[in-house]
Formats: C-alpha cells, structure tokens, sequence
C-alpha cells in the first residue's frame, strides 16, 4: 500500500483548511512548510508593489527560505503539494520545497487554492522545477471542496 502526504503552505489559513480535510479522506500524514519568516498581512499585500509577496513573486530567483525540513520523505510514494496561486503561479516558497528534496519514484499530485486566479501556468513552472519526479498527476483547483468532492478525485487519481 502507497504512504502518502499531503504537504502544503498557506499563507491565510485557507489551504491549511482543506488541506487538513485532504489528508484524512486520502489516510495521509501532513506537514507544513513553513517559511523562515512568517507573512504578515502587511507582506501579503498584492495591491503594494514593495510588499514581501510582491516583491518574492517579481523575482524569478527568489526562493524564501523553509523553516522545517520532512526528515522521512523517502516513507512516501505520494505527494500532493498544496499552495494557494500567487500571481497566477505557485508560490515561491514551493519551488524552494521542490528544489530542497529528491522526487525521484514520486507521484507528486499538485492542488490550490486561489481567491479569484486561475492556476494559468502553474503546473508548467512547478514540473520545470521537480522535473526528477517519475509521475505528475493533473493540478487540481481545491475551492470550497466537499469530503465527497475529494473522494471522488482521490479515487480518480488511481492511486
């Protein structure tokens, strides 16, 4: 049987939510990734160019710093990686998860949240990066998403 996990960030507690709900109908364990330095709302600000998201999102290179580090990834065959969209794309914060570990013999299954973006070319930038993971499964766009919505999509994923 595939051990799994449901690793996310979340800046407003929204993907942390569903996240929560992801991990107990797919029988995952959790973990969060948690920046160094905490958001503000003050640095969430996307209407403020100088706020920290503004800035991270407008510099291709920015890779903001994780806090904890999955000591066990290898006990996993699967991975959903849960974020909200930030400018259209996943956070930066996640490329620096994807760059930090080994997806090699993974099945990675990226999902969001968004207030309003659609997920544009998420899914692009995120293979770009963990282009070592064997098995990419579809992004999913988890908004307000019911236990037999994900149920469904679990069972879909032929996991």
């Amino acid at each position: 049987m595939s051990k799994k996990l449901v690793a996310f960030f979340s800046a407003s507690g929204r993907t942390r939510k569903v996240s929560q709900t992801l991990a107990e109908v797919a029988g995952a364990d959790l973990f969060e990734i948690e920046p160094v330095q905490k958001y503000s709302g003050a640095d969430l600000n996307w209407n403020n160019s100088n706020s920290r998201s503004s800035v991270e999102m407008n510099d291709p290179n920015s890779r903001p710093e994780i806090k904890n580090q999955i000591a066990n990834l290898n006990d996993y065959d699967t991975i959903f990686i849960g974020f909200p969209i930030w400018w259209y794309v996943a956070p930066h914060i996640i490329l620096t998860f994807l760059e930090s570990y080994d997806f090699s013999d993974k099945t990675i299954i990226p999902f969001a949240t968004s207030g309003g973006s659609g997920i544009g070319k998420t899914e692009d930038q995120l293979r770009g990066v963990a282009s070592n993971s064997v098995n990419w499964k579809p992004m999913k766009m988890l908004n307000r998403v019911s236990e037999s919505e994900l149920k469904n999509w679990i069972s879909s994923l032929g996991i």
